[in-house]
């Protein structure tokens, strides 16, 4: 999980310190060149490369803080798992979950729910001031308990 929290932090846009946006991650793949397509899809979204371009694909049914998760779910596919050539496919939400999947949601689940957070508020203030789901804030004390990022 070391690695995730270096990636993170190398993007220089505030990952694990402050909630990402929206902005942040059109940004970021406008910075590495992933072309990002929204659609109806089965799955919340997945990534993908072909012909050496990379992609990203989210279901345009989803919004605010689930939208968010997927984008950043799939962006660190990109970062973190994508091969130096080759074609190559990451779905969110399909199959049994592996550790790249795992790595994905610690990535995004970061990029969502900063660190700070964790340590200087209460679980029921987090939860009663901002736009997070409790599964969520679950899912990122997990995380923050188990690897400390």
């Amino acid at each position: 999980m070391r690695s995730i929290e270096e990636k993170g932090r190398s993007l220089r846009v505030g990952w694990g310190k402050r909630p990402l946006t929206d902005e942040d991650f059109q940004r970021l793949c406008k910075r590495f060149r992933v072309k990002v397509t929204e659609m109806p899809l089965n799955s919340g979204g997945f990534y993908y490369r072909v012909k050496g371009r990379d992609h990203i694909a989210i279901d345009s049914r989803l919004s605010g803080i689930a939208k968010l998760k997927v984008q950043f779910h799939e962006l660190a596919h990109f970062l973190l798992h994508a091969p130096e050539s080759g074609a190559t496919a990451n779905f969110l939400s399909v199959g049994q979950k592996t550790r790249v999947e795992y790595e994905a949601d610690a990535f995004a689940l970061c990029a969502l729910i900063p660190r700070q957070w964790l340590e200087h508020r209460a679980v029921e203030e987090i939860l009663g001031s901002e736009d997070i789901p409790q599964e969520m804030l679950t899912e990122r004390l997990g995380v923050f308990l188990t690897y400390g990022i």
